[in-house]
């Protein structure tokens, strides 16, 4: 009992560590460099964090599950979809800057009142919840990536199929809470560079270009894995 709470803990602090991972801090910057306020990039940190949990554990568990590894070159594919989405992500940001603002917010109610953004795809509503649909995309493709490796880390440590469920779970966990940490605390001097008249166009450009650049060596590396026999 103490040895799985152990490791159950050991996984909660290594998904927070997981969060800090270059392609992850890359993918998320430029989605949170517009924010106007810290609440703002937490909340979609959290939005990303639970597509990468949800499609980690879904997955990931499958694999676990069945006993089964992700071979290198389908796992290298997986990881060609996270560079093809990190240049998305980077042209995305380049245009916004180019383009900003982004044109006239769009009003609705929320229960705490009326409430604007800046067009109609930035969030949605699932009950007294909002989520961001870009992020959670975003951390589907990142968990789907992950999820094979990590399963197959796993499956010699845990005693039975629940307990490896369980880890990831708390592994999955931890990521939210990692990025979400450090989009609060990122946030705040962030969202006030962002109130000036040139920083959302700073901000989106510079998160754009490390994103593009980022995605491109990425890419490199795991196109070399696929293809090279």
């Amino acid at each position: 009992m103490l040895t799985t709470a152990l490791g159950l803990f050991w996984g909660l602090a290594q998904g927070m560590r997981h969060a800090l991972e270059p392609d992850h801090l890359a993918a998320v910057s430029t989605l949170v460099a517009d924010r106007k306020s810290a609440r703002s990039a937490a909340s979609y940190a959290v939005a990303w964090g639970a597509g990468h949990a949800l499609v980690l554990l879904a997955f990931g568990g499958a694999l676990l599950l069945v006993r089964a590894h992700v071979p290198e070159r389908v796992g290298a594919g997986f990881e060609l979809g996270v560079s093809a989405m990190l240049i998305a992500l980077g042209v995305r940001g380049i245009r916004l800057a180019l383009a900003h603002p982004r044109g006239a917010p769009v009003e609705h109610a929320h229960a705490a009142g009326p409430h604007a953004h800046a067009g109609p795809a930035d969030h949605v509503h699932l009950g007294r919840f909002t989520l961001a649909p870009g992020p959670l995309v975003v951390g589907c493709v990142h968990g789907l990536a992950g999820s094979g490796a990590l399963a197959a880390l796993v499956m010699p440590g845990m005693r039975s199929a629940l307990a490896g469920l369980a880890y990831l779970a708390v592994y999955g966990g931890g990521a939210t809470l990692g990025m979400a940490a450090l989009a609060g605390i990122v946030g705040a001097p962030l969202a006030r560079l962002a109130r000036t008249p040139r920083g959302v166009s700073v901000l989106l450009g510079t998160t754009g270009a490390l994103s593009l650049v980022f995605g491109v060596a990425w890419g490199w590396a795991a196109a070399m894995t696929a293809l090279v026999p």
